[in-house]
């Protein structure tokens, strides 16, 4: 028997609407933990003033870590209201969460984790190659953001 014939849902394994609700419930609250950690971490540099963060020739850095933890804080938040616009909603196909859902998770990773990166290596005031996740990342929201407007409206 296969990995997936035993996971939430129909016999066949698919999951349902009621599945990407808690995984989505799930995910926001443990991204939002994440991120706001994230945040007091900042406040904790910020407050120690500590040079490799607060020095003027470290902006870059400061701006690519607070946008990392502002949009995954944000995205977070996005998770669980869209797990509970998933429960509130009679969702009866459910094809297009099968797209939906990666989207939004892989937009949560990769836009963050875009400006974490960039902001983990600075070359002459810009960003490192990890910056180049963010608009990736931005499409993934966009294409997410899309269909879950489409069909729970």
């Amino acid at each position: 028997m296969s990995k997936q014939a035993d996971e939430p849902g129909s016999a066949r394994g698919a999951r349902t609407a009621t599945d990407y609700a808690r995984l989505h419930a799930r995910f926001g609250w443990w991204s939002l933990l994440v991120f706001l950690a994230l945040g007091v971490l900042l406040e904790a540099f910020h407050a120690l003033k500590t040079g490799w963060y607060m020095d003027v020739s470290n902006e870059t850095r400061r701006l690519m870590w607070t946008l990392a933890h502002t949009h995954g804080t944000l995205f977070a938040l996005v998770h669980v209201v869209f797990g509970l616009g998933l429960r509130s909603s009679p969702v009866t196909a459910t094809g297009w969460l099968r797209v939906t859902s990666p989207c939004l998770i892989g937009a949560t990773l990769l836009l963050p984790g875009g400006f974490l990166l960039g902001g983990s290596v600075i070359h002459a005031g810009d960003p490192g190659v990890g910056i180049l996740l963010v608009p990736v990342g931005a499409l993934l929201v966009l294409v997410g953001v899309f269909l879950a407007a489409r069909n729970l409206s």
